[in-house]
């Protein structure tokens, strides 16, 4: 199944807890402060994956959370920071908030990466706040919370040469042809429900990728037929192949 469009929940991790503790030492008040600081909360990050072409495993998970940083520790030990949480995105792939339609992200190449939801900063601990005044402070802060929004994630797929035509024109045949894809063929109009991709070899061992787009009807960018589901993959193909039905 390709999947191309779908909104999720991203939330950077937690800050860790500042701690409130003593030493016990001599002719030291209270033993002295010795509460370490709490952890950095995770990020969650998006990272172009080269080997993916479609979102389908957004499609069973919503929610994307990364860890909270440990709380901080006696004799001053801060506590460890989350490591982010890498989540892995196709090329082509962008990143809106789902509220205000800003876009966050826009990931083309492998490896790339983007923060989407940074995590919190870990509080401090009762030693932070130590002076001449107040030797022994009984205060340590809270991690602070991290980011939290809504999502729109989308794939633009980034093809060299995208197939564009009426309805039952050939484009299936034509790229399961020149390619090893095997797209669903039939005699009937919107076989193709969703873009269908294929790489092409040259006899000089040169390749390109090949995008079988669904039906292209008057209009399209309106919403009409399939409308805006495929209009989108247009948007960063180098080259459009318009088939044309001679029959008539």
């Amino acid at each position: 199944m390709f999947v191309d469009q779908v909104k999720v929940l991203v939330k950077g991790g937690d800050g860790g807890n500042g701690l409130v503790a003593y030493r016990r030492e001599k002719y030291v008040p209270r033993g002295g402060p010795a509460g370490g600081d709490g952890g950095n909360g995770g990020d969650v990050v998006f990272e172009v994956d080269e080997g993916l072409n479609t979102l389908m495993d957004f499609r069973y998970q919503h929610h994307f959370k990364a860890k909270r940083g440990e709380n901080g520790m006696n004799q001053k030990q801060h506590g460890k920071n989350s490591d982010p949480l890498v989540v892995s995105v196709p090329p082509g792939t962008t990143v809106k908030d789902a509220d205000t339609g800003k876009v966050i992200a826009d990931l083309t190449d492998h490896k790339q990466r983007a923060v989407i939801a940074k995590g919190g900063r870990g509080g401090r601990g009762n030693a932070r706040f130590a002076t001449a005044r107040n030797p022994a402070p009984e205060i340590a802060e809270n991690g602070e919370p991290g980011e939290e929004l809504d999502v729109v994630v989308e794939l633009k797929l980034l093809a060299d040469v995208g197939l564009v035509g009426f309805p039952s024109v050939g484009k299936s045949t034509f790229l399961s042809v020149v390619t090893a894809a095997k797209p669903k063929i039939a005699d009937y109009h919107f076989t193709t429900l969703s873009p269908n991709l294929g790489v092409v070899e040259s006899q000089d061992h040169r390749s390109f990728v090949m995008a079988d787009l669904p039906g292209l009807i008057e209009g399209a960018h309106e919403g009409v037929g399939l409308g805006h589901q495929f209009l989108r993959h247009i948007e960063r193909t180098r080259l459009l192949l318009h088939f044309i039905d001679m029959s008539g």
